[in-house]
């Protein structure tokens, strides 16, 4: 669907990952893996791990901070906080209420927002839709996760892909730059059982689930999904916005897989080359990995004041959220 007259730029981007770092050989001392066999099917060499006394919090406020030192930027009078997250400190307080805190803002609204790996666009897409309403002039909307702490590192299938990252985006009013052009939207909840961790429920759809916390994930299943639903969203994403793939400076999708982004890419006529993704040194972040992506993309100054940008989140759910925006950004003069 059109954004249609939106009032809502993005301003400015900072990110943050732990130091520590967990490669491919790491991981070929914990379970029967190599080196070879990840790349192969993954594209991912490393994950950044967060320290046992380091939250999910603790990098969204890093994150923060990167983007206030990086843009000069004053969080202060921001009115909403959402942060994007399936691995909060606490069930509550949530930490868009330690990001208040930290910041000492005064009057702002903060929650958290669960929609997994398509976490951050769905925020992007609230966060447009509460600033062109006239509801809300400044947001703060961040991505962030430590999934290390809930994935099983017995579970070859599963604990090659995670990483811990927080990446945060500040969303202002501006009706004669808006940022905002199309987006799209669906859920499948039957697909819920391919992708989920449990909780105060050890059951879905009648069925006893497994993993005591952890993700549990059925790659097949989800990436059959993903390329499916992807590709066939972009096609509508794209004549939505009245635009063409040749259109489109940038293709941001969750950084899920670096094979799946390729077969997504191959099936939706866009080049990798015009792809950014953050899964090869920091895996996969879930809601992190599309803000982590747009941090290395300024970072390596390919990504442009400008430019036109799809952004894709998708995952467990399973639900999905497709963006088309133009990067409101500032570039860097260094």
């Amino acid at each position: 669907m059109n954004s249609k007259n939106s009032k809502a730029r993005i301003t400015a981007i900072g990110s943050y990952v732990p130091n520590k770092k967990m490669t491919n050989d790491d991981l070929e001392k914990l379970v029967d893996t190599n080196d070879e066999w990840i790349v192969q099917r993954t594209g991912m060499r490393e994950r950044r791990i967060a320290e046992e006394n380091e939250f999910t919090s603790d990098l969204c406020i890093k994150a923060v901070e990167n983007l206030v030192q990086t843009y000069h930027k004053s969080v202060e009078d921001v009115d909403l906080i959402i942060v994007a997250t399936t691995t909060a400190d606490f069930p509550f307080p949530s930490v868009a209420c330690q990001i208040q805190e930290k910041f000492n803002i005064k009057s702002s609204g903060a929650f958290d927002l669960n929609a997994t790996c398509a976490g951050f666009a769905y925020a992007l897409h609230v966060a447009n839709g509460l600033i062109t309403s006239g509801l809300h002039r400044k947001v703060l909307v961040i991505g962030g996760e430590t999934l290390s702490k809930v994935t099983d590192y017995t579970d070859r299938s599963t604990c090659i892909l995670f990483g811990d990252g927080a990446g945060a985006i500040l969303v202002e009013y501006d009706d004669e730059n808006p940022s905002f052009v199309s987006f799209i939207q669906g859920t499948n909840g039957e697909g819920g059982l391919h992708l989920y961790r449990t909780g105060l429920s050890q059951k879905m759809h009648g069925m006893e689930l497994r993993g005591n916390g952890n993700i549990v994930q059925n790659g097949r299943e989800v990436y059959k999904w993903a390329v499916r639903t992807v590709s066939t969203g972009i096609k509508t994403l794209l004549e939505g916005a009245n635009l063409r793939t040749e259109d489109i400076d940038w293709f941001v999708p969750h950084s899920v897989n670096l094979r799946m982004i390729e077969s997504i890419c191959e099936k939706s006529n866009i080049n990798i080359e015009n792809t950014l993704y953050s899964v090869e040194y920091m895996g996969n972040t879930s809601a992190a990995s599309i803000p982590l992506a747009l941090s290395l993309g300024v970072a390596e100054k390919k990504l442009k004041y400008g430019d036109t940008v799809i952004l894709y989140g998708f995952g467990g759910g399973l639900t999905y959220t497709g963006l088309i925006v133009k990067w409101g950004v500032p570039d860097l003069l260094n």
